[in-house]
C-alpha cells in the first residue's frame, strides 16, 4: 500500500507538492507578457488584471509585491549582476489551502510581420473578462483551424456576432477610429496599452457589432495579444484590405508606450 502521495512524469518522480500545484492552476487565472532587457510595457495593468481575478475567483486580495518578487526571480533580476532577460513570461494565481503564485519564463515570442488569416468558429469564453486557465476548448479550436491552413480562431455568437480571437483580441480601423467588437470578451493588456496610445494621438475608439461580413470595409483589421499588433489579411473566404501605412500607425500607438523596470510601484 502506498502511503504517501507521488507522482511520476516521464518515467522520473516528481516532487509531489509542486506537481499538486501545477495541476490545481488548472482552477485559476493568469497574465501574459513580453520582457525584453528586463522590462516590460503596462506592469501595473498585469497586476491589475491579476487583482481583479483574484478577487472574483478566490475572494481576497492578492500579494502584488509577492507577483512582483516572482516574476523577478524567474527572470533572474533578484541576482546580482542582475540580468537584463528578454523572455516570454506568464503569472499563474491558484489556491491550495492559500493563494499561489507560479512564474514561467520561456524564450521571447516576437509578434508576426506577415497579415494573419483567421477562420470564424461558434464559440463563447466563459467568464470572457477573466484570463482564467480553462483553455482547452481555444486550444482545441486554434489547433483545428491551423490544421485547415489558419493562423487563429476567431470565436463568434450563434448570431455571428464576432467577440475575440481565441487568443487575441480583433480592432478594425475606419480611416478615423478604431473600432472593438460590442460583445462579451477579454479586455487585453495590448488592447489598452493601445487605447492609451491612441487617447494621446487624438484618435478616437469605439465598441461596435461587428460581424464576419462587416470586415472587408475597413480600411485595415488587425488583432492584438501579448507578442504584439498584427494585420489581418483574410478572414474566411474573405480577402481584407490592409492599409500598410495604417498599419504602421496603429502598430505605433502600442509600440509608444513605455517600458517599466520589473520593480514594486
Amino acid at each position: 500500500m502506498i502511503d504517501i502521495e507521488r507522482t511520476v512524469i516521464d518515467g522520473r518522480l516528481a516532487e509531489a507538492p509542486e506537481v499538486t500545484l501545477a495541476v490545481s492552476a488548472r482552477y485559476g487565472h493568469f497574465t501574459a507578457m513580453q520582457v525584453r532587457q528586463g522590462r516590460v510595457r503596462g506592469l501595473d495593468r498585469h497586476l491589475d488584471r491579476l487583482d481583479r481575478a483574484t478577487e472574483e475567483l478566490f475572494g481576497r486580495p492578492l500579494d502584488r509585491g509577492l507577483v512582483v518578487d516572482s516574476i523577478r526571480s524567474a527572470l533572474g533580476l533578484d541576482r546580482r549582476p542582475a540580468a537584463a532577460p528578454d523572455a516570454s513570461v506568464r503569472v499563474y494565481v491558484c489556491e491550495v489551502a492559500r493563494l499561489h503564485v507560479l512564474v514561467t519564463a520561456k524564450p521571447p515570442t516576437d509578434v508576426a510581420t506577415t497579415p494573419r488569416s483567421l477562420k470564424s468558429v461558434r464559440y463563447q469564453r466563459f467568464l470572457p473578462h477573466v484570463k482564467h486557465t480553462g483553455g482547452f476548448p481555444q486550444g482545441y479550436l486554434g489547433r483545428r483551424v491551423q490544421a485547415e491552413g489558419f493562423d487563429e480562431a476567431l470565436l463568434t455568437a450563434d448570431d455571428g456576432v464576432i467577440s475575440e480571437g481565441s487568443i487575441t483580441n480583433l480592432g478594425c480601423f475606419d480611416g478615423t477610429r478604431v473600432i472593438w467588437p460590442d460583445a462579451p470578451m477579454l479586455h487585453g493588456i495590448t488592447m489598452q496599452l493601445m487605447e492609451a496610445g491612441l487617447t494621446q494621438a487624438g484618435v478616437p475608439y469605439e465598441s461596435r457589432v461587428l460581424r464576419v461580413a462587416d470586415l472587408p470595409d475597413f480600411e485595415s483589421v488587425f488583432v492584438t495579444n501579448s507578442h504584439g499588433v498584427v494585420a489581418v489579411g483574410r478572414v474566411d473566404d474573405l480577402t481584407l484590405k490592409v492599409d500598410e501605412a495604417a498599419m504602421g500607425r496603429l502598430i505605433g500607438y502600442f509600440e509608444g508606450m513605455p517600458w517599466e523596470e520589473i520593480h514594486h510601484s
